[in-house]
């Protein structure tokens, strides 16, 4: 036996504790006069975004935004079949991100029981330098598997001069296979405990998944 190639897949993953948490909140009014609900809405959202301006003052907020107040109309049907008066729906969308569980706790606690306040889903992810570090180790980590894998094939064939010819993410190498990239899943779970909103973020896993091809002798 004087030559043989060799394809092997590498996997590797990592979990990392989240470093950052946005929540999305919405503020909504309606009624059936459009200049009520906006100025309605007006005074349900400004107190909303107050509470925000002063923790990112504070230091205790990253970072937060909110949308443009928006507007729309419905005219709903009676049981009659026939159109009803308009009813006027106003909406703003903020968005919170912050470092620290408890502080996202608190802020929730405080402006969920608010009129009009409704509470969203959490996002828990990585700052850009950490997310790409993490990736960076986990596909060299992938690539070292692989390199492994490919050598015990060679040593169980009795041969032991390995040279990598080819290295690719997962399915450019094998033809026909879905191509993988190295995912991010984020979960979060809330609980309700004496009225206080409680966050508990889940680990951050990071995964990567290679093909590589070499050439034993």
């Amino acid at each position: 036996m004087s030559e043989v190639t060799i394809t092997v897949r590498g996997e590797h993953e990592a979990r990392v504790a989240p470093e950052r948490a946005t929540i999305h909140v919405a503020v909504r009014a309606e009624g059936s006069e459009r200049t009520e609900v906006v100025d309605r809405l007006t005074r349900l959202a400004d107190p909303v975004r107050a509470t925000l301006a002063e923790r990112k003052a504070a230091g205790t907020l990253v970072d937060w935004s909110s949308t443009r107040l928006s507007v729309r109309a419905e005219r709903p049907w009676n049981n009659e079949g026939k159109r009803l008066a308009p009813v006027y729906y106003a909406s703003v969308d903020l968005a919170a991100t912050f470092s620290e569980a408890s502080e996202l706790s608190i802020w929730v606690s405080d402006i969920s029981p608010w009129d009009g306040v409704e509470v969203g889903w959490v996002d828990w992810h990585l700052t850009p330098d950490t997310r790409s570090r993490v990736e960076q180790e986990v596909a060299a980590s992938a690539v070292g598997v692989a390199v492994t894998r490919a050598l015990a094939y060679a040593g169980a064939l009795g041969l032991s001069d390995v040279v990598p010819t080819a290295i690719a993410d997962n399915g450019l190498i094998s033809a026909g296979q879905p191509v993988s990239s190295a995912p991010m899943m984020m979960k979060a779970a809330a609980a309700d405990s004496g009225g206080a909103a409680q966050y508990e973020p889940e680990e951050i896993v990071v995964a990567a998944t290679v093909e590589a091809r070499f050439v034993a002798r």
